[in-house]
C-alpha cells in the first residue's frame, strides 16, 4: 500500500487534532510572531504614506526650478555670468504649452522691502514673493482668512497683497491677524488691498507677503546686483518629477541654446527619497526584530514534532511494514508542520492587522497625528503568510526526516 500526498496529508491533520491543546500552544508562538510581523509591516507602510503626504504638503518635491545663473565660481574667483536669460510671462506660457504632462507653470521672483499699515501705524521689514495667480499650488499655502490673487488680478497687476500670518499679527498691533483682511497696506510706499492671510504654523517667524508678479518692479526696491525670476514647471505626479525634468531641460535647449552654465535646473524629489529610505530601514529593522518571534514559534514546531515521533513511533513502524514509503512519512509530518504554521499565519494576519489600527487610533488620538494611519496590502499578508510556511517547513524538517529514516522493525518494537 502506497501513501498518495492527500492521504498523508489528511493523516498528517488527523494527528494534529489528537492533541489540541498542545497543537494551540505550538501554534501560539507562530500566531505572535506573525502578528508582530503584519503590524510592524502595516504600521511602516502608513509611516511612509503619512511621509509622503506631508512631503507633498508641505514641500515643492513636485516642482521643477529653473533659475538663472548670474555668477560663476573660476579658480575660487565669483565671476559675473553675461548672456544668462531672464524669464518672462512669455516664457511661462510656452513652457505650459510646450511641456508635456505638466501640472502648472508659474513665475517667481523675491526681494525684501517694507510694509507699514496706515491704521496702526506699524511698520516691517518683510520678505516679499512676487508670483503668478496659480503660484499657491506649488508653494502649498494654506489660508486662514481670505484666498490668493486670481489670474485677473494677477494680469491687471490689480493693488492687492497676501501677508503672512505673523506678518498680519504684527501690523495688526495687538489685534487678531484677521482684522487685517480687507485693510489696505503700503508695500515700499504703494498702497495694497489684502485679500488673504495665511494659516498659522508651529514655529512661524518669517514676516512675508505675496504680490502679483507684474507688481515686482514697483514693490521691490532697486538693487544693484540683478534679479531674475524663477521658473517653476510642477509635475502631476511624484512619479513624473524625473521625466519633467527631462523634458524641461530639452525645452530649455530648445528655447534658450547653450544653456549649460547659463541655467541651473533643480529638484527637490531628494527630500522624497530621504524620508522614503529612512521608513524603509525602519521596516527592516523592526521586521528583523518580530522575525525572531517567528523563530521562536518555529523552534515551538520543531518540539511538538519531535515528541509527536517519539510518541509514534510504534505507528510510524506498523505503517511503514504495511508498504508507506519514507516519502509518505516525511510528507505527513511536514503536513503537520505546514498546518500549524499555516493555521498560526492566518490568525497572526487578522490579529496583526487588529493591533495596527488601534494603535494608529491611540496615536492620532493622543498625538493628533491626523495624517498617520495603518494600511493593510495583500503584500504584507504574503509576506507574512509565506514567512510561517518558510518557519513552518524548515523547522518541520528535521522531525519528519527523524521519522521517515526510522527502521519498521525497530519501530515496531519501541515501547
Amino acid at each position: 500500500m502506497q501513501f498518495p500526498v492527500v492521504a498523508a496529508t489528511r493523516v498528517g491533520f488527523d494527528a494534529l487534532r489528537v492533541n489540541p491543546l498542545r497543537t494551540a500552544l505550538s501554534t501560539l508562538g507562530v500566531i505572535i510572531g506573525v502578528a508582530a510581523l503584519v503590524a510592524v509591516l502595516s504600521l511602516g507602510d502608513g509611516m511612509e504614506r503619512m511621509a509622503r503626504a506631508e512631503v507633498e504638503r508641505t514641500t515643492d518635491v513636485q516642482t521643477v526650478t529653473i533659475t538663472s545663473k548670474t555668477t560663476e565660481t573660476v579658480d575660487g574667483q565669483t565671476m559675473p555670468v553675461r548672456d544668462y536669460p531672464v524669464f518672462t510671462l512669455a516664457d511661462a506660457m510656452a513652457a505650459r504649452e510646450e511641456i508635456d504632462r505638466v501640472g502648472g507653470v508659474s513665475l517667481s521672483l523675491g526681494g525684501r522691502a517694507t510694509v507699514d499699515s496706515p491704521n496702526t501705524g506699524k511698520r516691517r521689514s518683510t520678505g516679499v514673493t512676487a508670483t503668478l495667480a496659480d503660484a499657491d499650488q506649488f508653494m502649498r499655502l494654506e489660508f486662514a482668512e481670505g484666498r490668493y490673487f486670481s489670474p485677473i488680478e494677477a494680469s491687471r497687476n490689480t493693488p492687492v497683497v497676501v501677508l503672512s500670518n505673523k506678518l498680519a499679527q504684527e501690523l495688526a498691533a495687538g489685534r487678531s491677524p484677521s482684522s487685517m483682511l480687507g485693510r489696505t497696506v503700503r508695500v515700499n510706499g504703494n498702497p495694497r488691498q489684502v485679500i488673504g492671510i495665511l494659516a498659522p504654523y508651529k514655529g512661524e517667524f518669517a514676516l512675508n507677503l505675496y504680490v502679483p508678479f507684474t507688481a515686482a518692479s514697483t514693490v521691490l526696491p532697486a538693487t544693484t546686483a540683478p534679479r531674475t525670476p524663477a521658473l517653476l514647471v510642477k509635475a502631476r505626479r511624484i512619479e513624473d518629477v524625473d521625466l519633467t525634468k527631462a523634458q524641461v531641460e530639452d525645452w530649455v535647449a530648445q528655447r534658450f541654446g547653450r544653456w549649460e552654465g547659463r541655467v541651473d535646473v533643480q529638484t527637490s524629489i531628494q527630500r522624497l527619497a530621504q524620508a522614503t529610505q529612512g521608513i524603509f530601514i525602519f521596516k527592516l529593522f523592526m521586521g528583523a526584530i518580530t522575525g525572531i518571534s517567528l523563530l521562536v514559534g518555529g523552534i515551538g514546531i520543531m518540539n511538538v514534532l519531535l515528541a509527536s515521533v517519539t510518541e509514534r513511533t510504534r505507528e510510524i513502524g506498523v505503517r511503514k511494514a504495511m508498504g508507506a514509503r519514507r516519502r509518505d512519512i516525511l510528507l505527513q509530518f511536514l503536513a503537520e508542520s505546514v498546518a500549524i504554521s499555516g493555521a498560526g499565519s492566518l490568525l497572526g494576519v487578522a490579529l496583526g492587522l487588529f493591533g495596527a489600527f488601534a494603535i494608529v487610533a491611540g496615536i492620532r488620538a493622543q498625538a493628533e497625528a491626523i495624517y498617520l494611519d495603518a494600511t493593510f496590502s495583500w503584500s504584507t499578508v504574503l509576506s507574512a503568510a509565506l514567512s510561517a510556511i518558510i518557519i513552518g517547513l524548515t523547522f518541520g524538517t528535521y522531525p519528519a526526516r527523524r521519522a521517515a529514516r526510522l527502521s519498521p522493525i525497530d519501530a515496531i518494537r519501541h515501547e
